[in-house]
């Protein structure tokens, strides 16, 4: 997200410069780039609080002071008598409606609101829509606006199975399907709630009434909806990681003072529909547990005065304000009070090891030794899901509140991994992981295993170019022991899987102790032993494959024609390889068939690009005599 620098010192009452409050941001965690006096900024899910400029503030204020930068509408409002149901106040526990009727046009915006357009390049729409645009900006709460005139009928509210098409407001239709947040109207739906607006109600250059909706709705949701309907939302990107509940009111009023700002108010009218359950958390205050914590001596009164400035409310308990989502126990408040302070300021002190040092350690190192020297590339995955089994543990504060499961197996990963490549073109799939897992019965248990999962071409040689990877050569690879079968294979079916790939997968998953000693006796302890391949990040774009079949009538060049094929070099060049070769020993001639992958990090590659790049490849080849290539 993006903030124009500006704009931040307003709600500061220090006024520190661009190099200062970029250091003080890096210090609280937050990952900013700066161009042209804007903070390009990157937050962690756990962070939805800091999506605006006010929540950004509240963190800066514990070094910079707190201001009052913007005016609110503090007279009295006339009550909305507004025909609405809320029929799932469970996923909507608060949401206020405004009806603002104005008089003329704006004829320009006022500087604070004109550049929010101009220098953060942001496309205006119409003034209402306008409005609520920057009030997110501002205050990170989402509005929508409909067109008053349109909202003739009873109003609902409610989160239950559609299966019905949808026009947004952009003008596409979309087909929604399960279970989604909408408004509507005699059964017509006018809003996916917390995404996007429909084009029925939307507001245009001519509304001069329109209804302001505010609400609160709950993460989970409206998680994953952008996603699934290929929508792109600030306002689900905000409601996903959690709004604060209790600014509705304030975030109206300000709407209105906006408005007052640029024309003349003819009527306003206001209504707030409460489930009242916006109770704030609570967390005992223990100074003592929080300088364990960190390894630090802070003494309790200055540890309040740190999370005071940080927003919490100090009384018997520490108050929790309703726009931390991400604070529910001692080690968040911990976290809060490192990040004040800077982690590079408090001291670091030695490890006091009292336990030996694992000699199970070689047996893991010999174990991916053994399987990355059978082409088995190694993979790391995060630790956290969102299946949830009676033995998973919970995590107190994920980073992703979707995901706040430790895993008690590696299969979901890996065959993440698997499909990911798969949609990538990748023909030849063989991935390990080795991790520790961990469960909870009557105590928590830890356990390190290995998983690891195949499909596809046996490899990308002519001898196992069209052989594929199956049962039986797990079990040869790995089942030497003809009478003890360690490992068990499973064949997972594609039946459930969004693919239309048909190569069957085979996968296995074993705990590191029962694996037989013996099997990687001759293995190498060390993994740096191993040239591991430079990291080269994935393209998003699609390959193409071209393959050539190579005569060579003069034998005398098979070995020249061989080491160039292997040292092939271009930008776009993915991979090659052989993939066949015959020998026709009575017209004494060698049939070499290559295969020549290209992908660009950049682009999707136009048929001139490939082109251009199999000429400067394999010109070198075609110029020498004996050799030629059919067909090019």
């Amino acid at each position: 997200m993006k903030f124009i620098y500006k704009d931040l010192l307003h709600f500061l009452s220090d006024k520190p410069s661009i190099k200062n409050l970029s250091e003080r941001l890096f210090q609280l965690g937050h990952e900013h780039e700066i161009n042209c006096e804007v903070f390009a900024m990157e937050f962690t899910p756990n962070r939805g609080d800091c999506l605006s400029l006010i929540g950004l503030s509240r963190d800066l204020n514990v070094f910079f002071g707190k201001a009052q930068p913007y005016k609110i509408f503090q007279e009295e409002i006339e009550n909305l008598n507004l025909d609405f149901k809320n029929l799932s106040p469970e996923v909507c526990p608060k949401i206020s409606f405004l009806e603002i009727e104005i008089e003329g046009n704006a004829k320009e915006y006022k500087p604070y609101l004109e550049n929010y357009f101009s220098l953060l390049g942001n496309k205006k729409v119409n003034f209402f829509t306008d409005i609520s645009n920057y009030i997110s900006y501002e205050l990170g709460q989402p509005t929508h606006c409909f067109d008053a005139n349109t909202i003739k009928y009873q109003l609902i509210f409610e989160n239950k199975i559609c299966e019905k098409s949808f026009k947004t407001l952009l003008g596409t239709d979309i087909n929604l399907g399960g279970k989604n947040c909408i408004f509507s109207i005699n059964d017509e739906i006018i809003s996916l709630a917390g995404v996007m607006g429909g084009m029925s109600t939307a507001c245009s250059t001519s509304t001069k009434k329109a209804l302001i909706e505010c609400a609160y709705f709950i993460p989970e949701a409206i998680i994953g909806k952008s996603v699934k309907y290929n929508l792109a939302s600030d306002a689900a990107h905000k409601f996903e990681r959690g709004v604060d509940i209790q600014l509705q009111e304030e975030v109206l009023r300000r709407f209105i003072q906006i408005v007052r700002d640029h024309v003349s108010i003819k009527n306003i009218k206001i209504q707030t529909f409460d489930e009242g359950q916006d109770q704030k958390a609570k967390i005992p205050i223990d100074v003592k547990r929080i300088n364990k914590i960190l390894g630090i001596d802070l003494e309790e009164e200055k540890y309040l005065t740190h999370l005071s400035k940080l927003g919490f409310g100090i009384e018997k308990e520490i108050v929790v304000p309703t726009f931390r989502h991400d604070i529910a126990s001692q080690n968040d408040l911990a976290e809060e009070i490192a990040r004040v302070i800077g982690y590079n300021n408090i001291e670091s002190k030695p490890l006091k090891i009292t336990k030996k040092l694992d000699k199970s350690t070689d047996d893991v190192n010999r174990l991916k030794n053994y399987l990355i020297k059978n082409g088995f590339s190694e993979v790391i995955n995060f630790p956290f899901t969102a299946n949830e089994e009676k033995k998973s543990i919970s995590i107190d504060n994920p980073l992703d509140s979707n995901k706040n499961k430790l895993r008690t197996s590696l299969k979901n990963s890996l065959l993440e991994n698997l499909l990911y490549n798969e949609r990538r073109q990748k023909d030849s799939i063989k991935f390990f992981e080795i991790s520790d897992l961990y469960t909870k019965n009557n105590e928590i248990t830890q356990e390190k295993k290995l998983g690891i999962i195949i499909s596809g071409r046996k490899s990308h040689n002519y001898l196992d170019f069209s052989k594929k990877l199956d049962n039986a050569y797990l079990s040869e690879l790995l089942n030497q022991d003809s009478k003890k079968q360690a490992f068990v294979i499973e064949e997972i079916s594609r039946k459930e899987l969004k693919t239309k790939k048909k190569d069957k997968i085979f996968y296995l998953e074993i705990s590191i102790d029962k694996i037989p000693k013996h099997l990687f006796k001759d293995s190498e302890s060390r993994i740096d032993q191993i040239n591991f391949i430079k990291y080269q990040s994935v393209s998003e774009f699609p390959s193409s494959t071209r393959d050539f079949s190579f005569s060579i009538k003069d034998l005398e060049k098979y070995n020249a024609v061989i080491d160039y094929l292997s040292d092939l070099n271009d930008k776009n060049l993915k991979d090659a390889f052989i993939f066949d070769f015959y020998e026709n020993k009575k017209l004494n001639e060698i049939k070499v068939g290559v295969r020549l992958i290209f992908q660009s990090n950049l682009n999707t590659l136009s048929e001139e690009d490939i082109q251009k790049s199999v000429n400067e490849l394999l010109q070198p080849i075609i110029d020498l005599e004996g050799i030629s290539i059919p067909g090019l």
